[in-house]
């Protein structure tokens, strides 16, 4: 089995919103993260009644779909770019995510082509879906590698 860690994504604090790889396998994975109430962006998005934004909901089930994709292809080492977004779609939003809430991103993989991923992600707290969307990732090159 692949071996993958939260490292493996190019993300870091304060924008990283994986903090645990819960399962993984070649179809699907599912990641948790603590939603510290002293997270920033809680501060100002309705300070008397601070919830998380749905595209940071959506941000952090493409962390996880980035994970996904470094676990099928092979790994930590396997990276051949820079997982970006290229599509979303269909995004609706359910439930409200306060701070203190443990956010549970699961992702599966739809389809593949070439290095294009569709995948669809699902947000949820306490068993209750807060967000979901479809989304397409790709692998772009990264600066000064092109020829």
């Amino acid at each position: 089995m692949t071996t993958i860690n939260i490292d493996t994504i190019p993300h870091r604090p304060p924008f990283r919103f994986v903090d645990e790889i819960v399962e993984v396998d070649d179809e699907h994975i599912v990641t948790t993260k603590f939603l510290d109430p002293e997270l920033e962006f809680f501060r100002g998005h309705y300070p008397d009644r601070p919830i998380m934004p749905g595209v940071l909901q959506c941000e952090a089930c493409f962390q996880a779909g980035a994970l996904l994709v470094a676990h099928v292809m092979g790994g930590t080492d396997a990276w051949r770019g820079v997982p970006v977004v290229t599509r979303i779609k269909d995004g609706r939003f359910k439930r409200i995510v306060r701070p203190g809430d443990t956010l549970r991103c699961e992702v599966t993989l739809d389809d593949m082509l070439d290095n294009c991923y569709f995948m669809i992600g699902r947000a949820s707290v306490n068993g209750q879906i807060a967000s979901r969307v479809e989304f397409a990732c790709m692998l772009a090159e990264e600066p000064g590698t092109h020829t």
